[in-house]
């Protein structure tokens, strides 16, 4: 187990940040060219290059999909050298890939990694979730209360009126409920066309005046958005939604039993988890990728929850 510590300590916390940046500058390169699969091929390629020069066991356990479905990064695929510690790995490695092919804000190339069994091995289904940043007693939001009732809990905590209080919400029409629930109460709604895990990384910033997250988006990236609030504080709760026999037995295969399960921040992602994320395009917390005659220039995130450490890392690399 020393030796495990040593090793995150020492290599992956930084490591890590290298992957998403491989990932990130290879996805840049089709920003505004309208193929999203195409930029997604690209920071998947990269991304996985990247791990397997990493001395680790890595086991992808949130990826590009069931192996059938993606030929890298797939659910159960070993990365890595097959030396070092056994390392859990949940990835997107281009979370926006709309936003990427339209040259929209807030692409990002996204990755957590653990020890071994310590994230969840969530499958490829719907999750609803809510979640705030740090600061806040625990409790203070409740997945099955009115969104009325969270705004007015958070305003309390906060010490200000709920129309101070802001919300980032997917612009899905499944959300017309929330969206004029919290207008009701006279809060503000930031809407976003993509990226959940952009959403939910908002409430750890005071910077990005978000306060809370809450909708229904990817399971996936609700576990990677789980790490990064592991990282800094703060709360989430989320429970997975199935519209099909076909999900239901997903998440069998996955091991999960409890469909209705209500999973809280460590059920979701326990153990030392580290958290790195690399602007792809413009964002409110990432810059994106920036290309000058033989350079590129990279904006990424690094966080470590044992430490509760976050590192900003501006790098400039020749190419």
């Amino acid at each position: 187990m020393a030796i495990e510590e040593n090793y995150l300590d020492r290599v992956l916390t930084m490591e890590v940040g290298r992957c998403t940046e491989a990932a990130a500058v290879a996805a840049s390169t089709m920003i505004g060219r309208g193929d999203k699969e195409g930029a997604d091929e690209a920071a998947v390629s990269a991304l996985r290059s990247a791990f397997n020069k990493l001395e680790m066991q890595g086991t992808v356990v949130i990826g590009e999909g069931e192996r059938d479905e993606a030929p890298m990064l797939y659910i159960g695929e070993t990365v890595g050298t097959g030396k070092g510690p056994k390392i859990d790995i949940a990835l997107d490695p281009l979370e926006g890939t709309t936003l990427t092919a339209k040259a929209m804000a807030n692409a990002l190339a996204v990755v957590a990694m653990a020890q071994g069994g310590t994230l969840l091995h969530s499958p490829d289904v719907y999750m609803d979730k809510i979640a705030c940043g740090p600061g806040y007693p625990e409790g203070v939001i409740d997945l099955d209360a009115a969104i009325e009732d969270n705004i007015t809990a958070l305003a309390k905590h906060k010490g200000v009126d709920a129309s101070d209080i802001t919300l980032c919400i997917l612009d899905r029409e499944r959300h017309e409920g929330l969206i004029t629930g919290a207008r009701r109460m006279g809060s503000r709604v930031f809407l976003i066309p993509d990226g959940d895990v952009a959403g939910v990384f908002h409430t750890t910033e005071q910077a990005t005046g978000v306060d809370l997250y809450v909708g229904q988006g990817g399971a996936p990236e609700g576990v990677l958005a789980a790490a990064a609030l592991r990282c800094v504080g703060g709360q989430m709760q989320g429970r997975l939604i199935f519209r099909n026999d076909d999900e239901r037995s997903r998440a069998e295969r996955a091991g999960i039993t409890d469909l209705n399960r209500k999973y809280y921040l460590t059920d979701l992602a326990s153990g030392d988890v580290i958290f790195a994320a690399t602007g792809v395009t413009n964002g409110t917390m990432l810059d994106g990728v920036k290309w000058e005659p033989g350079y590129v220039n990279t904006h990424t995130v690094v966080m470590r929850s044992k430490t509760g450490t976050v590192r900003y890392i501006r790098a400039r690399s020749r190419r």
